[in-house]
């Protein structure tokens, strides 16, 4: 794919890998739908740097994934502001621990309407305009998708439901659109409620013994998007050979 005013929407881009897959893509030409839910003030700001570098390059949406009106209303206003739309990043995300005896509905609505109902809704609203463009999905899973971490049944849950969403799809919107998947492992720490012990166990459980850096997952992503012609429905694991142990 080329990227010559190609147009990427990429949800949960205000922050953290969110944002460094924005700025990345952004600076190799793409423009770019940035879709918040909470994180107004940094979208707002990283919108109009792009804008600065390239007018008119980046827009922002503004939604809770939770409630379909919004969500079903991203699609079309990418479309109505840039015309087309050539990839679309399942990127936003809800965890939290939900031990059980202590789950409820609505954590069980919170991980999936975010882990996996909306990631289907957008990919179904994106499909038909994505085909146009010989585009393509890209989704961001974990690595909990395959392996069980405690507490976090739901969570897993949902994951594994995006990983299933990634190879049906892959077969269902072929050949006029690819759809991938990213598994993350240690690339960035969650900004609170992680000891320096803990995190050292998750450094020993991986065998290149180091965490990852944003950059390596904004690496796989240009691959999926650029080069991988004759990839669907795969799942790139971006976890410095974690899921091996």
């Amino acid at each position: 794919m080329t990227n010559d005013s190609a147009v990427i929407l990429i949800t949960g881009a205000g922050r953290r890998i969110g944002a460094a897959l924005a700025a990345d893509l952004h600076a190799r030409g793409y423009r770019i739908a940035l879709h918040y839910q909470n994180s107004e003030r940094e979208c707002v700001a990283l919108c109009a740097d792009f804008n600065r570098i390239r007018p008119d390059s980046a827009m922002t949406l503004q939604a809770d994934l939770g409630e379909a009106s919004r969500r079903d209303a991203l699609v079309p206003a990418v479309l109505a502001q840039f015309g087309r739309l050539d990839v679309l990043i399942n990127n936003a995300s809800s965890f939290f621990p939900t031990p059980v005896g202590t789950s409820t509905d609505a954590d069980w609505d919170a991980l999936f309407d975010a882990n996996a109902r909306a990631p289907y809704f957008l990919s179904q609203a994106a499909a038909p305009h994505l085909a146009k463009q010989s585009g393509c999905i890209v989704n961001l899973l974990d690595i909990f998708a395959e392996r069980p971490k405690p507490g976090h049944t739901l969570y897993g849950m949902a994951k594994a439901a995006q990983r299933m969403l990634t190879r049906s799809l892959a077969l269902e919107l072929a050949p006029s659109v690819r759809v991938n998947a990213i598994a993350p492992g240690a690339i960035l720490w969650p900004e609170s409620g992680k000891s320096e012990a803990q995190k050292q166990a998750i450094l020993d459980a991986t065998p290149l013994a180091r965490i990852g850096q944003v950059a390596d997952i904004c690496k796989a992503a240009r691959f999926l998007i650029e080069d991988a012609d004759y990839c669907t429905g795969q799942v790139i694991a971006v976890d410095g050979g974690r899921l091996l142990r």
